[in-house]
């Protein structure tokens, strides 16, 4: 029976792609402010710009590709249960070949009408279809009648995944972080549930901000840490 592994990813994972990270120091996202589009606030104070942020966003994932950290998550199939819980809107994990994704704070390329998917139905994913790397602009209805906006989970609202990513590190064997600050939160947490006697891996070349003797760090970029997290797993027979 495979050993159940869980893989947290962040931006980083994404970085060595060509995908900028969500955030930088100055309150930045490809030079729009964050709260403008990546806000409930920001979409109702203008929603035309914030369709045509995620239209470029789409556009932008249309031309890159899944990177060897992709590929080496997508690989540990082969020996483990693997579960990847993303704070990632892309599709490179999909592309890669990972084949149970928990997409935290949704997907770019999926839309959702704008009164859908929230605490009054559940959350259902019901109304919820893929366009792919399509433009969507003001105007642009669902069969509903509503407004259509990207399936994305911004600032402002809830995380309704992120009981299913609880759920998963709970019951993980091992856990893997890959390509994230842990400052996000609530994702930033969630190795906080992972068993005592698990052993936690975090790849990322920054410091991290936790002290946790479960942990192992290993200073490094996604693509060549995924190599010595291999490493490790074979060395310690994990």
């Amino acid at each position: 029976m495979k050993k159940r592994l869980v893989v947290l990813t962040g931006a980083g994972v994404s970085a060595e792609s060509g995908i900028s990270t969500f955030r930088d120091s100055n309150g930045l996202w490809e030079n729009y402010n964050v709260e403008d589009v990546a806000s409930i606030d920001g979409w109702y104070r203008d929603k035309a710009l914030v369709l045509d942020f995620y239209n470029q966003r789409r556009e932008q994932l249309r031309t890159v590709r899944p990177n060897a950290a992709h590929i080496a998550i997508a690989e540990l199939e082969r020996d483990y249960d693997v579960t990847v819980v993303t704070q990632n809107v892309d599709n490179l994990h999909e592309a890669a070949g990972s084949t149970r994704i928990i997409h935290l704070h949704g997907e770019l390329t999926k839309v959702r009408p704008e009164n859908c998917c929230n605490e009054a139905d559940g959350f259902s994913e019901a109304s919820v279809f893929d366009i792919g790397y399509g433009k969507i602009v003001l105007g642009d209805l669902a069969p509903n009648g509503a407004q259509l906006r990207p399936h994305i989970v911004w600032f402002g609202e809830a995380v309704p995944k992120i009981e299913a990513a609880i759920d998963a590190v709970q019951r993980a064997d091992i856990l893997l972080i890959v390509g994230t600050s842990l400052q996000v939160y609530p994702a930033a947490g969630l190795y906080r549930y992972a068993g005592n006697d698990t052993p936690v891996f975090i790849i990322d070349p920054k410091d991290v901000p936790v002290h946790d003797r479960r942990i192992t760090h290993i200073k490094d970029v996604a693509t060549s840490g995924m190599m010595t997290f291999r490493e490790l797993c074979d060395k310690k027979r994990i």
